[in-house]
C-alpha cells in the first residue's frame, strides 16, 4: 500500500527553529533516517533500497558524489544521502487527479519541499500554452510533442539538452547518444550549474576543471582547509574523510562565520565509539 503524501499546512513550510547543536550524526541521525524512509517506502523496501545504497552492486547515492573506497561499510551513506534515495524511490504517487485540483496559481504558491513530497509522477503531463493546469497525455503523444519541437528547429544547435544530477548513468548514457544522433553537442554536463566557477579557475590554473587528488589523499593529508562549504550539511560523508584523516595527525580549519555542529564534533554513527563519544575535528 501507497503512503500517504504528509498533510499539514503546504504552503508555508516554515523551519523548526531550534537551538544550535554542538555535534553532528550519532543516533538522532540514525533515528531521523529510519522515520523518514519508512514513511517514504515502508518497513521492507527502506531494507532493500539503503543497504544497496553505494554498493558494489547497488547505485550510487543521487544525494551528492562523494567517492567510495574499495572497502565498503554496510551502511554506505549520510542522512541526507538517505532522505534523497527515500524520496525518489517513494511509494507516494501523483496521478492527473492531483493536477486537476491543483492549478498552476496554487502550485506556484507551493514551497519546493511540498512538491518534492508529493511524491513521483505516473504519466506525461502537458501544460498547453493557454491552460491554467497540467494534463495527461499518453507517452506516444508525449514523444510526438518532442519530435514535433526539436523537426521545426532550422538547426540541431537551437537546442539545448541537459541532465539532473539525479539521472543515473546508464539513462545518461543513452540521452548523450540520442543528442549526439540529433546532430548536436550542446549537452553541458550537469556538474557546470554548481562547479562552473571551480571548474573555471582548475581550467586556468592545473587545465583541467576537475579535481585531481584521490579519496586516500585526503585521509593522508597533513592539512585540510574547509572554506566555502559545509560538510555536515551539504556532504555529510566528508566528515568521516575528515574523521579519518584527524586520526591520522592532519590539522583542519575551518573558515566559516557561522559555527556548524559537524565541524565542531562529528559522531561516527558506523563505529560504536564514534556514536559514544565522538571526534573532535578542528579544535
Amino acid at each position: 500500500m501507497a503512503t500517504k503524501p504528509p498533510t499539514g499546512d503546504p504552503v508555508q513550510d516554515a523551519p523548526q527553529v531550534a537551538p544550535p547543536q554542538h555535534a553532528a550524526a550519532g543516533l538522532p541521525a540514525i533515528g531521523h533516517t529510519l522515520r523518514i524512509a519508512q514513511e517514504q517506502m515502508g518497513l521492507a523496501r527502506t531494507a532493500r533500497t539503503l543497504l544497496k545504497v553505494n554498493q558494489k552492486n547497488g547505485f550510487d547515492c543521487p544525494g551528492c558524489a562523494w567517492p567510495e573506497g574499495d572497502k565498503r561499510h554496510t551502511a554506505e551513506f549520510c542522512e541526507n544521502g538517505a532522505k534523497a534515495v527515500a524520496e525518489e524511490a517513494t511509494l507516494r504517487r501523483v496521478t492527473p487527479a492531483f493536477f486537476a485540483a491543483h492549478p498552476l496559481a496554487d502550485l506556484a504558491d507551493r514551497s519546493g519541499y511540498w512538491l518534492g513530497q508529493q511524491g513521483r509522477i505516473t504519466q506525461p503531463m502537458l501544460l498547453e500554452a493557454d491552460g491554467d493546469r497540467y494534463e495527461p497525455v499518453s507517452w506516444e503523444r508525449a514523444f510526438e510533442i518532442i519530435a514535433e519541437e526539436l523537426r521545426a528547429l532550422d538547426s540541431p544547435d537551437e537546442a539545448l539538452f541537459y541532465t539532473s544530477g539525479r539521472t543515473s548513468n546508464e539513462a545518461a548514457f543513452l540521452f548523450q547518444l540520442f543528442v549526439r544522433e540529433f546532430g548536436t553537442n550542446n549537452l553541458p554536463d550537469c556538474s557546470n550549474m554548481c562547479h562552473e566557477s571551480s571548474g573555471s579557475a582548475l581550467n586556468e590554473t592545473i587545465g583541467i576543471g576537475k579535481g585531481s587528488v584521490s579519496l586516500e589523499d585526503l585521509h593522508q593529508a597533513d592539512l585540510i582547509i574547509v572554506a566555502g562549504q559545509n560538510p555536515g550539511t551539504n556532504h555529510p560523508r566528508m566528515l568521516s574523510a575528515l574523521e579519518k584523516a584527524k586520526s591520522a595527525g592532519a590539522k583542519i580549519i575551518s573558515v566559516n562565520p557561522l559555527p556548524e555542529a559537524g565541524m565542531e564534533r562529528f559522531k561516527n554513527p558506523q563505529t560504536p565509539l564514534g556514536m559514544l563519544k565522538g571526534t573532535a575535528l578542528n579544535d
